[in-house]
């Protein structure tokens, strides 16, 4: 899609003479625009659910619709694409409180905008560090393990760092006491070398943590009929950390939080050419398409058609951009 976007863009700057955009400004404001368009939709799905509950008259009128004209349902489907559930980084190695960092480029693959929830596995049935590897990467292979008497079966998760990001993956088999068969994730290989730390949690232990305010927790850890247990866990975020109680909470991938990313940057990739425009090369190894759904190519065009227009200095090619915009919200209300 954003080669198309970037062709329409272009098209209409060239029709009316207003002037040129390089392909680094492109990416700078199809990044801003696609932004833009991803904060609003929790905006709308809002909006929506006053529609749906009546809110913001006096009269009580419920104007959306169900089945096709569900916009509700449309909304989640897009924001739950966004969606992604993944172990948390322990913000030490190894961890000694339970301090786990919040989803980043860095510790998860993505920057998060916010979380929703927040899982622990309450059960925690092996612990140690591989004793051997396989090229494969996907044996667990630890000669001190007990894994049939410990209860491990086939479903269960394993867990271990790679790269300074923690995967959480499933037990395909249980082969002895000594070994297991685990998933990989796409392109990863996790047991590529001996010496790896793991943990191994019961799949049906996972319990969701309430989140507390930090004003609140002290109050609740020195009640015991307040304090949070492995079977009534809780959180407490501060600053780029979650803090989990009870601070038992310290294996490696035992805290996992669902949440909604961010949209990757998008990046329109090219090949130069001597003496003529850039040519779209989308197998560049940088390429990133937009990741919003095909009905938001007329508001991503728009949208950065107003900077566009900022930018060369044309007002015209702003207000244009604007006034398509506000037409065409002005449709879906």
């Amino acid at each position: 899609m954003i080669n198309s976007v970037r062709q329409t863009v272009m098209s209409v700057l060239n029709k009316n003479n207003y002037g040129y955009i390089s392909p680094s400004d492109f990416n700078l404001y199809a990044k801003q625009a696609q932004l833009d368009i991803f904060e609003d939709y929790f905006y709308q799905y809002n909006n929506q659910i006053n529609k749906e509950n009546g809110v913001g008259g006096r009269t009580i009128t419920r104007s959306s619709g169900t089945g096709y004209a569900d916009i509700t349902k449309g909304l989640e489907e897009v924001i739950d694409s966004f969606s992604e559930t993944k172990p948390l980084l322990g913000a030490s190695d190894p961890i000694s409180v339970s301090n786990y960092f919040l989803p980043s480029i860095a510790t998860t693959n993505d920057d998060y905008y916010l979380i929703n929830k927040v899982y622990i596995y309450s059960k925690t049935l092996a612990s140690g560090n591989t004793t051997a590897f396989d090229v494969s990467g996907n044996l667990v292979t630890d000669i001190g393990a007990t894994f049939i008497d410990a209860g491990v079966k086939v479903g269960d998760i394993v867990s271990t760092i790679t790269g300074g990001i923690t995967y959480n993956v499933q037990v395909i088999t249980v082969d002895s006491q000594t070994q297991l068969t685990v998933a990989l994730p796409t392109g990863v290989v996790l047991f590529e070398a001996a010496a790896k730390k793991y943990n191994v949690y019961s799949a049906d232990s996972i319990k969701e943590t309430e989140k507390v305010n930090n004003s609140k927790i002290t109050m609740l850890n020195n009640s015991m009929l307040t304090k949070p247990t492995l079977t009534y866990p809780a959180y407490t975020q501060e600053g780029l950390v979650i803090v989990g109680y009870p601070n038992t909470i310290i294996g490696i991938g035992q805290l996992v939080a669902q949440y909604i990313r961010f949209p990757y940057v998008p990046k329109w990739t090219y090949l130069d050419l001597t003496g003529g425009e850039p040519s779209f090369y989308q197998s560049a190894s940088d390429y990133q398409d937009f990741e919003l759904p095909n009905d938001d190519e007329v508001n991503l065009v728009n949208k950065i058609l107003q900077y566009a227009g900022m930018s060369i200095r044309e007002v015209a090619a702003a207000q244009f951009g604007q006034a398509q915009e506000v037409m065409n919200n002005n449709e879906e209300q």
